[in-house]
């Protein structure tokens, strides 16, 4: 890049950072997850800066060579991302609350993914650039996800989330999540990937991950914690091998996010507590503080607000209509099956609703492959937003008159006094089981946006 191409990425690199914490700043003050502010100052941005319409900004700086460098510094952030989420799955979320936590993630992946196939095949001829066949399955999948991190600080947020109604659906969370990539990884395979030869070494992969790199790593990382040092050395092993997952799951055509997903979910845990959560606190810090934001904010962009018409409006409702009654009837009558009362499963219905920020990178994802075009993307963005900013509003209205609390089923009492949390990053991660997240030297330490 040439000189004047450079400042045109820092300045740009510089407002998109700072716009996105400062809606991000506000989407808290209101009571929303800082997500929902990051994607509207990307919505906001996409008619202003980043645009290449209009007789400013599109003919007087490079915003071809700058776009792309943002493009990649967000990649980057969100394969950090979706590492931590891999690597912060754990087996207690299912402890003590298996049949009930499955009951309600199959009620609200079912329903939803069944309901966003049939409210796509209207659409699917006009909308679907690569076939019908994969833009049905996409939105049924899209339609069908609960955005994980999000509900994990929205728990976090209103001390629930060591209730019984928080852990069920924290856990219910995690199972929906998980079948939601995997059959996104399965979409993406058959629909988008230009090799279609190459998916079938997908099994070579996952079996090199579990039986070679796993322990591998755990050869590596363990003289670490028991010398009790500092990770210094892990950090770059680790982020090593995370680029090397990426690339792998990129060259087999199932998109870099399932490398990134997979190397944190199989990544060595016994004996390596300490240093798990140094690596979790530092990845956090880089990813998803500085470059996931921006990761947000350039899907934003990709949001044409301008654009929507009479039809568009249309396909908004009936998209909005069709994610939430289905998301939420599904999890209610998967949580009343399984024997809880309607004061815990009404709760849990509004709070598997939320969809943001994993929607999101789905939707992104789709694009990218060709299964949507831009203004279906458009449409499942603002369905994505909408559906996550109501969850507060709808609990806090349900909860008013009522106690949803450990009166009905296994741990009462106890659960309605929920024990402190300190959560790392903004993006509101559960603390691993029994372990507390205070950096070394400073009791009690919590993240000041937290």
């Amino acid at each position: 890049m040439k000189g004047d191409e450079m400042a045109v990425f820092f300045l740009a690199f510089a407002v998109v950072l700072g716009l996105a914490r400062l809606f991000a700043a506000a989407a808290r003050k209101v009571g929303q997850p800082s997500v929902v502010g990051e994607i509207v100052a990307g919505i906001l941005l996409g008619s202003t800066l980043l645009s290449t319409t209009g007789d400013s900004w599109g003919e007087t700086v490079p915003l071809d060579d700058v776009r792309p460098l943002l493009g990649a510094l967000a990649n980057v952030g969100l394969a950090m991302f979706m590492f931590v989420i891999g690597y912060e799955m754990d087996h207690s979320f299912f402890r003590g609350s298996g049949r009930t936590t499955l009951s309600v993630a199959a009620g609200s992946a079912l329903v939803p993914l069944v309901g966003g196939c049939l409210v796509a095949l209207p659409f699917a001829e006009e909308h679907g650039p690569s076939g019908s066949a994969g833009f049905v399955l996409f939105t049924g999948v899209a339609l069908s996800v609960t955005a994980f991190p999000v509900l994990a600080r929205i728990l976090a947020d209103r001390r629930l989330n060591r209730t019984h109604v928080g852990r069920i659906t924290m856990a219910a969370a995690a199972v929906n999540d998980l079948v939601a990539w995997v059959l996104l990884a399965g979409v993406v395979a058959f629909f988008g990937a230009a090799d279609q030869w190459r998916v079938a070494l997908v099994p070579l992969y996952v079996v090199v991950l579990v039986f070679v790199v796993r322990p591998l790593m755990a050869r590596l990382l363990r003289p670490g914690e028991d010398k009790g040092s500092r990770p210094t050395a892990a950090i770059p092993l680790v982020t090593t091998g995370l680029m090397a997952s990426c690339a792998a799951t990129e060259w087999l055509g199932v998109h870099f996010i399932f490398g990134a997903f997979a190397f944190g979910a199989v990544m060595p845990r016994v004996g390596l507590a300490r240093l798990r959560i140094e690596v979790l606190e530092r990845m956090e810090q880089a990813g998803t503080q500085v470059l996931l934001p921006v990761y947000f904010v350039v899907a934003g962009t990709g949001v044409n607000l301008a654009a929507f018409d009479g039809s568009s409006m249309g396909i908004l409702v009936a998209a909005l209509a069709v994610a939430v009654s289905t998301k939420m009837s599904g999890a209610y009558l998967g949580a009343r099956i399984s024997g809880l009362q309607r004061d815990d499963a009404l709760p849990i219905s509004i709070l598997m609703n939320t969809r943001g920020l994993t929607e999101v990178v789905i939707l992104t994802v789709g694009l990218q492959m060709g299964l949507i075009d831009e203004e279906f993307y458009s449409v499942l963005v603002v369905v994505a937003v909408l559906t996550t900013a109501m969850t507060g509003p709808l609990l806090h209205l349900v909860r008013r008159g009522s106690r949803t609390s450990e009166e009905h089923g296994p741990g009462a009492g106890a659960a309605m006094t929920p024990e402190p949390v300190t959560r790392r990053v903004d993006r509101g991660f559960p603390t691993l089981q029994g372990v507390t997240m205070h950096r070394p030297n400073e009791p009690g330490y919590s993240h000041p946006d937290a």
